[in-house]
């Protein structure tokens, strides 16, 4: 059974959220682990209603910390599948904010991850086509199988790095 792919923004997921105190670090902004949580939410989101399937996360690439959020801003974040493969997903995460007083915006952080849609006994299962329709979705879906491939040889060293350090006690 073939699965119909899906034109991106059938995929487009929006978050926004107001950055309050108890959300911010000592220099009054946005503390780097909220934003990351913030990320994985909406790109889950993005990745289910792709596969509309359970997914998980796989991997995410680094996060650029572009500029600060500020305790005030509102931090708004966008998502999309820009990729996929036979049962992954690359999801593209724009974040930006804004001074709620004056309006002015600002791009904060980029992220792709990749997830990975599994059945009801966590296996991995096939995923949608992706039909890019924007020049910006297009230029995404053009460069996402280069970075697949960067995450396969990252993924590898990953698992070299593991069987070299293994789970021994850091005390012996």
């Amino acid at each position: 059974m073939s699965i119909s792919p899906k034109k991106v923004r059938e995929s487009r997921t929006i978050k926004s959220s107001h950055v309050l105190p108890p959300d911010t670090n000592n220099h009054g902004t946005l503390f780097g682990g909220k934003l990351m949580a913030y990320i994985d939410d909406v790109a889950a989101i993005a990745a289910t209603r792709h596969a509309r399937k359970y997914v998980v996360t796989a991997s995410s690439d680094s996060v650029d910390f572009l500029h600060p959020i500020k305790e005030g801003y509102s931090v708004c974040l966008e998502a999309f599948v820009s990729w996929s493969h036979r049962t992954s997903m690359e999801v593209f995460v724009k974040v930006v904010s804004e001074n709620l007083l004056t309006g002015d915006r600002e791009l904060c952080a980029l992220s792709f991850l990749t997830f990975v849609a599994i059945d009801e006994d966590g296996k991995p299962t096939p995923v949608p086509g992706v039909i890019p329709e924007t020049e910006e979705e297009k230029g995404l879906f053009e460069g996402a199988a280069k970075r697949a491939e960067r995450r396969r040889k990252r993924r590898d060293e990953s698992k070299q790095l593991a069987q070299n350090f293994g789970t021994q006690k850091p005390w012996e």
